[in-house]
């Protein structure tokens, strides 16, 4: 009889354990030749060295199974046991999957080009208007890069540019003024990644979330890079920001011409380098509209009743 220790890294044990350890439970009867004991991320397994080996394998199937799913089923712990392909692995096209078990994949011709962007290039733009996806994608690409060990880090920022409401009237340290600029990142973030396994993630900054100010300096090297609302960038920040980039590394630059809330007199970097770049081999630039709205129906209503105020307002000013 051989004993060995299997640590179950980068997921949540209790999804793998079910609740009330039912899955766990279920696995012992499955394997009854087998004495399985299991704490935190530790299981600790006793019994003959074949038993041992198809045990070891089909746990590891199941912990990625976990990992790139973030559930799994009794069913599912049948068809790794007896071999077979899962209902989820079965699906073609996901990205990555919500805590819930939703697939996030492309829903629109131009999402897909933005997939497609990403495995072909390192370095994209993808531009639109509120509601198309370009952010909540660009981080299931990223969640999915990292689960799959093809970077070691994902950096997310945004332009502290204020809306309305000064930053230095806002309570609280330097962290809490500039967190609610960031917190459409983190809501992404946390619908796909389990909370204590995201908590431990930024700590060990396999990812980090900053406003652009804090990238000057900064070689960003094995990450994917995601810099959000880029059309509140200046020319010289946004130079600076795509200069950062470093060996293995992958950009996202998101943006919506329609709302740059930049002073009248300064120009949109995200609209210089869009310009300046275009034909560069290895950026490639995506271009999403109404159609690839997925938000409430009312958004692309809304969208296209400021595009029409918008239009009628430039014709205005010809006459």
């Amino acid at each position: 009889m051989i004993e060995k220790h299997i640590v179950l890294e980068d997921i949540d044990p209790v999804t793998l354990y079910g609740a009330g350890n039912a899955h766990l439970q279920m696995i012992k009867a499955l394997y009854p030749k087998l004495r399985i004991v299991a704490r935190d991320n530790v299981i600790r397994v006793m019994g003959d060295q074949e038993q041992m080996s198809l045990f070891e394998r089909q746990i590891e199937r199941m912990r990625l199974h976990v990992l790139k799913f973030n559930r799994i089923t009794d069913e599912d712990i049948l068809d790794i046991i007896n071999g077979q392909k899962t209902k989820d692995e079965a699906v073609k096209g996901v990205v990555a999957y919500s805590l819930s078990g939703r697939p996030i994949k492309p829903r629109s011709e131009n999402q897909q080009r933005l997939v497609d962007a990403f495995e072909q290039n390192d370095m994209i733009f993808a531009v639109g208007p509120a509601g198309t996806g370009k952010t909540y994608l660009s981080i299931a690409l990223a969640v999915r890069a990292i689960k799959e060990k093809q970077a070691k880090r994902i950096i997310l920022s945004r332009p502290a540019v204020e809306a309305g409401e000064k930053l230095g009237f806002l309570p609280g340290d330097m962290k809490d003024k500039i967190d609610p600029y960031l917190q459409p990142l983190y809501d992404a973030l946390e619908d796909m990644i389990p909370q204590a396994k995201l908590q431990d993630m930024m700590e060990k900054h396999a990812i980090q979330i900053a406003p652009l100010a804090f990238m000057r300096g900064r070689t960003l090297s094995d990450a994917v890079v995601i810099l959000d609302e880029a059309q509140n960038t200046t020319s010289a920040q946004l130079k600076m920001f795509l200069t950062r980039m470093g060996w293995n590394t992958k950009m996202i630059i998101t943006g919506d011409m329609t709302q740059i809330d930049l002073p009248h007199e300064t120009r949109s970097g995200l609209r210089d380098a869009i310009n300046i770049l275009k034909g560069i081999e290895g950026i490639a630039f995506v271009e999403l509209d109404q159609k690839d709205i997925v938000r409430h129906k009312l958004v692309t209503r809304i969208v296209n009743a400021y595009e029409k105020a918008e239009s009628g307002k430039i014709k205005e000013s010809k006459n």
